[in-house]
């Protein structure tokens, strides 16, 4: 055997013990043999990259205006853990919200994530009947939600806070034209 065929034997070799490291667990924590024969605490990547942001299970990019590195179940809680950074962040969603239970009613209201934000209204209804219809994007949402609650109270039969009584492809349409 010359020196390239035991270079790559030797690397065989190496990717195959990498192949069958098994990990055990003592004195609370999980170890195993790495290639030169010492004994190393097992570490997983997200543990080692404390900089990564996750909120429900997906990572959310450093450029976003909520980042704050951690785990956290919804960007409410992300919000809420860095308040300064959510009254300065002005970019996000304006939505549009059903439920079943009153059909001629919709929400109009604005949110970091619309997604997000759906997800805290199903915990208030055992049935779940809450639907996104619609959002959109903006610079600044919060300007953005006042000129559509201004646009759709000129239109809707009836008004309550954030819910009006208006056809839903006449706010959608008001909320598409929040862009242009």
């Amino acid at each position: 055997m010359n020196i390239v065929q035991e270079q790559q034997q030797e690397a065989v070799n190496n990717t195959m013990a990498r192949v069958t490291t098994r990990l055990w667990e003592a004195e609370g924590d999980l170890w195993y043999i790495h290639s030169d024969g010492g004994r190393r605490k097992y570490k997983s990547r997200h543990m080692t990259n404390n900089g990564r942001m996750f909120v429900d299970g997906k990572y959310v990019p450093q450029t976003h205006p909520l980042h704050k590195a951690g785990n956290y179940k919804s960007f409410n809680d992300a919000a809420f853990s860095s308040f300064a950074n959510y009254n300065q962040s002005t970019v996000g969603d304006v939505y549009i919200i059903t439920n079943d239970a009153w059909p001629e009613w919709i929400k109009v209201g604005k949110a970091i994530d619309a997604e997000d934000r759906l997800k805290s209204y199903q915990t208030g209804d055992p049935l779940r009947s809450y639907t996104l219809r619609y959002s959109v994007n903006l610079d600044n949402r919060h300007t953005s939600e006042i000129r559509a609650h201004k646009a759709l109270e000129l239109i809707s039969d009836e008004r309550r806070n954030e819910w009006f009584k208006v056809d839903l492809s006449a706010a959608v349409k008001c909320l598409g034209d929040l862009d242009g």
